[in-house]
């Protein structure tokens, strides 16, 4: 069962279930969580390989949607989900593979497709720091930055450092060694007729409009909407304005 931060207690409403992206965890939707539990019952989860969840083989979306499903199933077996980027992924395949679960479904800046650039690079970046020489978070972000990791993606990285246990709570040779699936989307038959959300960054590119027939091959009911000024971490780009359409779109 993977790790789970619970926000609010059980209300009418069906529980909000947030899966997080690559290199991310539950921690870092703290804020939207709390502020989205004054209505539901929000239940922010590690995917495995990160987090305080356990490393465990295959990374694949099949694995990471099965994972999901446990958690619905263990909290009523049914609930909204909210997935961004990997996450994304996940819920898509959950709601593909085990639609009963699910109410409604928002995927933040992600597209069921391949995509051909690599993560590679931030995973050479964490290895290549010294843990042993790391006694504060801003030690291993000035190791980042001499290898040449921007200064947001600095602090969201060490949100996954252990510093008493001077280790990652990512399981970056497990991710490596999955890296192709993670960029991969896999083949699956069938559609999801539920309510779907797909809420993009403006300046992200990575739901393109080439990409909307296929989404909605999957999604018959998808609906579309962009937040101004935000990027692929559009939740941490402008999370007031993220919040927010995503409290509509579930209440509606």
């Amino acid at each position: 069962m993977l790790n789970t931060i619970l926000h609010g207690t059980p209300t009418d409403a069906p529980p909000l279930v947030i899966a997080h992206g690559l290199y991310g965890s539950g921690r870092n939707w703290g804020v939207i969580a709390r502020r989205l539990a004054d209505e539901r019952q929000v239940i922010a989860v590690d995917m495995r390989n990160h987090g305080h969840s356990p490393w465990a083989e295959p990374h694949d979306y099949p694995a990471l949607a099965a994972d999901l499903a446990d958690v619905i199933e263990a909290h009523g077996g049914r609930a909204d989900l909210l997935g961004h980027s990997m996450g994304g992924k996940a819920a898509m395949v959950l709601a593909l593979t085990h639609g009963q679960l699910l109410r409604r479904l928002v995927v933040a800046d992600i597209a069921p497709v391949t995509y051909s650039h690599s993560q590679m690079p931030f995973i050479e970046a964490m290895r290549g720091v010294d843990l042993s020489r790391v006694e504060r978070r801003s030690d291993a972000e000035e190791m980042l930055a001499a290898q040449g990791v921007e200064k947001a993606l600095q602090s969201f990285f060490t949100q996954s450092l252990d510093l008493p246990g001077k280790r990652w709570r990512l399981n970056l040779d497990g991710l490596a060694a999955n890296m192709p699936a993670i960029m991969s989307f896999p083949e699956l038959s069938g559609h999801w007729d539920g309510a779907a959300l797909f809420l993009t960054g403006s300046t992200s590119d990575y739901v393109r409009t080439e990409h909307r027939p296929l989404i909605r091959g999957l999604f018959p009911a998808a609906r579309f909407a962009k937040i101004p000024g935000a990027g692929h971490w559009l939740h941490a780009d402008r999370p007031r304005e993220f919040e927010a359409a995503v409290r509509v779109f579930l209440n509606a």
